[in-house]
């Protein structure tokens, strides 16, 4: 199947499902058939979250992404990107936020949070663009807008939808009374993607 796979990865609380709702919604407004699977994880607890988007201008039969099979990892943190790279066709790309989420083996001390994660998946083979998403999206005005910063980034990068689909897609799924900061959070990435 021709089509695009996109794996979205993050810690609970980052948004990675409103993310997976944007995505899809602009994949269906382009008119392409869309999967999309959420695998929650340890959410409540700032676990890892990962949802799948899949593609197609053919019928997508499954949502899920093996092995080798993704396209894209949207990572809102740098170390569930590097936790994703398997999940990576060879030659694939990635997209991640640069700012740290201290896992609970980091947080107790017996184990360090990797350096140079970046750097490893350029050694991998892997295509990495990389942004201070949550200080971007501070700038303007609530870092919880972080993933739509992504989202911004991940528009300017990937040419499958016009810049009104993602747009309308945004408005779609974020509730109005926070709609003009996750625009600006929107465009803001989609400047630092182009």
């Amino acid at each position: 199947m021709s089509g695009t796979n996109i794996m979205i990865v993050g810690v609970g609380g980052q948004g990675t499902l409103l993310a997976s709702r944007v995505v899809g919604g602009a994949a269906i407004s382009a008119g392409f058939d869309v999967k999309v699977s959420e695998v929650h994880g340890m959410s409540q607890r700032g676990g890892a979250v990962v949802t799948y988007v899949k593609y197609s201008r053919q019928t997508v039969s499954s949502p899920i992404i093996g092995l080798g099979g993704a396209d894209l990892v949207l990572a809102f943190e740098p170390l569930e990107a590097l936790r994703s790279a398997a999940f990576l066709k060879p030659g694939g790309a990635v997209i991640t936020n640069t700012r740290r989420v201290d896992p609970m083996p980091v947080v107790v001390g017996v184990a360090e949070y990797p350096e140079g994660i970046a750097d490893k998946l350029r050694a991998l083979g892997f295509d990495v663009a990389e942004a201070d998403a949550a200080g971007i999206a501070a700038e303007c005005g609530s870092q919880k807008a972080a993933n739509i910063v992504m989202i911004g980034l991940l528009a300017a990068r990937r040419a499958d939808f016009s810049k009104a689909e993602w747009l309308a897609a945004v408005e779609a799924s974020v509730p109005k009374r926070f709609l003009d900061v996750n625009i600006r959070a929107f465009e803001a990435g989609y400047a630092v993607g182009s």
